[in-house]
């Protein structure tokens, strides 16, 4: 009987154990492993990528596990957040943003602005924004997010007018009313393709984003003929699905990004040619 009456206790407490082992399972191990949060961001390669990268360590030490998706366009990112694939996205600035929840109806919002990439005019032919000649054709990209943009750095440097009281971040090629060398404006490629277009020389000059002529190896400091300067309002923002701006795992991220070693990271590896901001 006593043997009987040990082994039974034996068999309790074993089984105890083994409930108590699925009950930690169950409830995902440790306390660390418990507060641990997944933040899905989509990104551009070059520097969203990779000051996301930048920005993992420091993540993780917070509790958040940062994952980044990769994209090469301008239109699957939100494509991909309004589906709920991800928590946010960090490619695009505020004005294309803006565009975007217009015309495709997304209940986006800024979490928090990051850096500017100022945009820059690169020639094969000409060494100098002056020498560009009569009837020159500037191509640039399709997306009629950047063409006031692109048109406000050239009006900057005294080749084109635009029209008095036009808001410059929406202006078009109509809105020009003084084009004093009869420029000739070429917008049929999608933004990615630019940096390519310029290496074969085609047009006299080419509107790139700094993102893509990164990424193809150019530095826009040293390469364009003119470049915006760090005053443009064309900011990269953090976006998120409505609501979302206010969980933690959000806060935390932009907080990040607006750390001074994120933003040390930004100036020191892009050296001017992507300019922090922290709001």
């Amino acid at each position: 009987m006593k043997k009987f009456l040990g082994f039974a206790l034996v068999l309790v407490l074993s089984i105890a154990l083994a409930a108590c082992g699925a009950d930690k399972d169950k409830s995902g191990g440790s306390d660390t492993e418990k507060e641990t949060k997944k933040l899905v961001v989509g990104a551009s390669n070059v520097p969203h990528a990779e000051i996301l990268e930048k920005a993992k360590p420091i993540l993780k030490e917070k509790g958040i596990e940062l994952k980044i998706e990769k994209f090469q366009d301008y239109v699957l990112p939100n494509k991909t957040l309004n589906d709920k694939e991800l928590d946010a996205n960090y490619f695009q600035h505020l004005p294309f943003l803006e565009s975007a929840i217009k015309e495709n109806g997304y209940d986006f919002v800024n979490a928090g602005g990051i850096h500017i990439e100022p945009i820059g005019l690169y020639s094969q032919k000409y060494k100098s924004i002056d020498k560009l000649p009569e009837g020159a054709t500037i191509i640039m990209s399709s997306s009629v997010a950047d063409h006031g943009r692109a048109l406000s750095l050239l009006e900057k440097n005294g080749l084109i007018k635009l029209k008095e009281g036009v808001d410059k971040t929406t202006a078009t090629t109509k809105d020009i009313v003084e084009n004093k060398k009869n420029l000739k404006f070429d917008a049929n490629y999608e933004a990615a393709l630019l940096p390519k277009i310029y290496e074969s020389g085609e047009g006299d000059a080419v509107l790139i984003n700094s993102n893509y002529a990164i990424d193809a190896g150019l530095n826009p400091l040293e390469d364009s003929i003119a470049i915006e300067d760090s005053e443009s309002p064309y900011v990269n923002v953090i976006a998120v699905n409505k609501g979302d701006e206010n969980k933690e795992e959000i806060k935390t991220l932009v907080e990040v990004l607006h750390s001074k070693e994120i933003q040390d990271f930004i100036l020191k590896e892009y050296k001017g040619a992507v300019v922090p901001v922290d709001k």
